[in-house]
């Protein structure tokens, strides 16, 4: 049921890029926001579901290979899409993108965040899969199982890691690119996952854990928004 609810996902928002790309080219503005929209909107509804399969035996194997599948999914449907704040900073330092586009395409992603949170919410209270049950009731399930200052160097690394191999890997051939990415981030995942959720995005960790930012507004603010953030300028300030 899981499986399929992602899948579900997937292809409604290919159909719904399709026709935005066909009927808003005569409106950039509109069409670059529905279209990160959208392709964010897939990546946090598929990872809130990923997050409920952590537990499924074989562990961890079952989650990890889920993980880089969809992770593949993703980099070959959602091309020309950012889906994380981080990544829509660079085309702005390097004035590639103007501020006003820039700030449409973070706000689009913060938007698919709270709708990607809710719908999944609404299929959760459904319980058609049996991970779904007890979904809601979790309240606050901290990603955060070290110190705060642990945990905001571990996302400031990873965030380092991740965005400098994308930019060592735009010269590789687009159908490898995707695989070492989705490799990287099931790496990270592996190697931090149990410590910080080893999420690196703002826009998806406001979706994941949007009562803990209520609850303790500052520490995951600096965790999970700043940490990434500062890893991003750090890359752009060296390259």
């Amino acid at each position: 049921s899981s499986l399929l609810l992602m899948s579900g996902v997937v292809v409604t928002v290919g159909l719904c890029r399709r026709l935005a790309r066909r009927r808003l080219r005569s409106r950039p503005r509109l069409f670059a926001f529905l279209v990160e929209m959208f392709s964010t909107f897939q990546i946090c509804a598929c990872t809130s579901e990923l997050s409920l399969l952590g537990n499924v035996e074989p562990k961890p194997h079952t989650a990890l290979t889920l993980t880089y599948g969809f992770t593949v999914l993703h980099g070959l449907t959602l091309a020309g899409s950012t889906c994380n704040p981080c990544g829509t900073l660079q085309p702005m330092w390097a004035g590639g993108t103007s501020l006003r586009m820039g700030g449409l395409k973070i706000a689009a992603q913060f938007v698919a965040a709270v709708l990607a949170r809710v719908f999944m919410h609404f299929i959760w209270s459904l319980e058609m899969a049996e991970p779904h049950a007890g979904a809601l009731s979790q309240g606050c399930s901290s990603p955060m199982q070290t110190s705060e200052m642990h945990a905001f160097c571990i996302e400031l690394l990873f965030s380092v890691v991740f965005q400098l191999a994308v930019l060592r890997a735009e010269s590789v051939n687009p159908k490898y690119r995707v695989h070492l990415i989705a490799l990287l981030i099931t790496m990270l995942v592996y190697a931090g996952g149990n410590l910080t959720g080893a999420i690196f995005n703002p826009a998806l960790a406001f979706s994941l854990h949007a009562d803990c930012f209520y609850d303790k507004f500052l520490s995951y603010s600096l965790v999970y928004w700043i940490a990434p953030s500062l890893g991003k300028f750090l890359i752009l300030y060296v390259f």
